[in-house]
């Protein structure tokens, strides 16, 4: 067999990081960009230009990519399916690939894991070595009759932006059966972009597949003379000042169909441009709220706030730093916004507004902060 051929070059800071594309069913350019992580781990990020998190992107180009790759999962799948979205990134895009797929067939369950405890029982742990926050939490469902649906999976399906080594899905199968799901038949990972070859197929067995929007693989080229980056301490499961509202779960306790309630209220007028922006890892009902801006008329753009330490340069024009609005004193991020080009920019938080950092609101003036509907 030939070696592989690594026609995409991009010189990074620390080193240059090459890129082999076997399948794509959109160019790569339209479905990412590159950039440098502060993280002494890992040195480049994959930028999803669709995802609506770092580079906001019109709500229905999210649409789109998580309607797609939800398209292409089997449709054999044996139920209970259990659908995982991958925090921070990937919330908000496990909801949408769950959604879609419980349009589909009404035995499905989303579950996102966190790094936010809630102070309930947790159903396991695992571990992203190469993360900034490399721990995520699953808690237990509170509800007895959807934590049983989640114990009697038969398919998992695990969804991420991207997949760069399969390590992490790894981790989390692993994690899972550990914790009780010794039923599962079938296994998923569906990723915008799937840089892992056959990794988990390998290591999973013939029970597992991989769906993408694009897959090849990366080979990187470290710079020996780069210094290593200062990283900021965002490594914390920890809890913090917020409380939270436990009836209003929109995926970490486990729902059967992703919320459309409790999405924060505004009005667009048509033309007007506005920015709606997620917290955090609480991304999918300011999404729905961006849809429904966007279906006023308004030109609407969707991203979120992040605690990945990203450096500027490459797909990360701009970005602001403030303390994060979860009470734990720790850097989040906001990354390509220029308030000016918007008429609002409309921050929705599931926390309290009062923890909401006034440094961001003197960062972006026409900042709005709008919390779940009553």
């Amino acid at each position: 067999m030939p070696p592989i051929a690594f026609p995409h070059q991009i010189r990074l800071v620390r080193g240059t990081l090459s890129l082999h594309i076997s399948h794509a069913d959109q160019p790569l350019d339209t479905l990412l960009d590159i950039a440098e992580r502060r993280n002494p781990k890992r040195a480049f990020l994959f930028v999803s230009k669709v995802l609506g998190r770092h580079i906001p992107v019109a709500p229905a180009a999210m649409r789109a990519a998580f309607t797609a790759l939800a398209d292409q999962l089997p449709d054999d799948l044996p139920g209970p399916v259990l659908v995982v979205g991958m925090a921070e990134t990937a919330t908000g895009l496990g909801a949408g690939v769950q959604q879609v797929l419980s349009r589909k067939r009404p035995d499905t369950l989303y579950l996102s894991t966190t790094r936010h405890s809630l102070g309930l029982p947790l159903l396991t742990v695992f571990r992203e070595e190469h993360s900034h926050a490399a721990d995520h939490l699953i808690h237990r469902p509170v509800d007895e009759a959807i934590c049983q649906q989640l114990l009697q999976a038969r398919s998992l399906v695990l969804v991420d932006d991207e997949a760069s080594t399969g390590n992490t899905f790894i981790n989390l199968v692993q994690a899972l059966r550990a914790a009780g799901l010794s039923q599962l038949e079938r296994i998923v990972t569906a990723t915008l972009v799937d840089w892992s070859g056959d990794a988990v197929q390998t290591a999973l067995g013939e029970t597992a597949s991989a769906i993408s929007l694009l897959s090849g693989r990366w080979r990187w080229e470290p710079d020996i003379h780069a210094p290593a980056p200062e990283m900021p301490c965002v490594d914390t499961v920890a809890r913090g000042a917020w409380t939270p509202d436990l009836s209003r779960d929109w995926g970490r306790l486990g729902v059967c169909a992703t919320p459309s309630s409790g999405i924060p209220k505004a009005n667009a007028v048509p033309g007007e441009k506005i920015l709606v922006l997620g917290s955090s890892e609480f991304v999918w009902p300011p999404f729905l709220l961006a849809e429904q801006l966007a279906a006023q008329g308004a030109d609407v753009r969707f991203g979120s706030t992040s605690r990945s330490p990203i450096a500027t340069g490459l797909a990360i024009r701009h970005a602001f730093a403030f303390t994060d609005n979860y009470g734990l004193g720790i850097a989040n991020f906001l990354y390509n916004v220029r308030p000016e080009d918007y008429d609002r920019v409309l921050l929705c938080v599931e926390t309290a507004p009062d923890l909401v950092d006034p440094h961001l609101q003197q960062l972006i003036p026409n900042l709005e902060i709008l919390t779940y509907a009553e």
